[in-house]
């Protein structure tokens, strides 16, 4: 196939270039989890809805976690920057710290339960606008971890 060359290829991809500096964007309340705050790093607008990058960090103790759910995307995966989380992958429980990355598969079924109050993590996702779905409990879920 021979490329267009009359037409930048961020065109042809109907993408923009972005750049995101670390104080160009607030974290904030009301996303997925109100006790966790989220950070937008410009992709899903410069991806024009194809995929969202955003911080999720740690905003309030974990009581209740985020419940059996599971999301409809084509691809997600969690980076852990800072602290540790729990989660259940359908019947296992995984602890995801610092350095870890996760690739959720797509449909899988998982709880996050418990995390540390200093939790923060890269979410990619595909597609930006993916949504998710509570789903019956698979397994008994651990009591999460008092913040002192």
């Amino acid at each position: 196939m021979e490329a267009d060359l009359e037409t930048p290829s961020s065109e042809v991809a109907g993408m923009t270039f972005s750049h995101v500096g670390e104080g160009d964007t607030p974290f904030v309340g009301g996303g997925l989890r109100d006790f966790f705050l989220y950070r937008d790093l410009g992709i899903a607008k410069a991806t024009n809805g194809k995929v969202i990058a955003q911080l999720v960090k740690a905003n309030l103790p974990p009581e209740e976690g985020t419940g059996w759910h599971r999301h409809e995307t084509n691809f997600h995966i969690v980076i852990m920057l800072k602290g540790w989380a729990r989660f259940m992958y359908e019947e296992k429980v995984t602890l995801v710290k610092a350095g870890d990355c996760v690739h959720q598969r797509p449909g899988i079924v998982h709880f996050l339960f418990d995390y540390s109050p200093d939790m923060e993590y890269l979410e990619i996702a595909s597609p930006a606008d993916f949504t998710t779905i509570d789903m019956p409990a698979v397994a008994p879920v651990p009591s999460p971890t008092p913040w002192s």
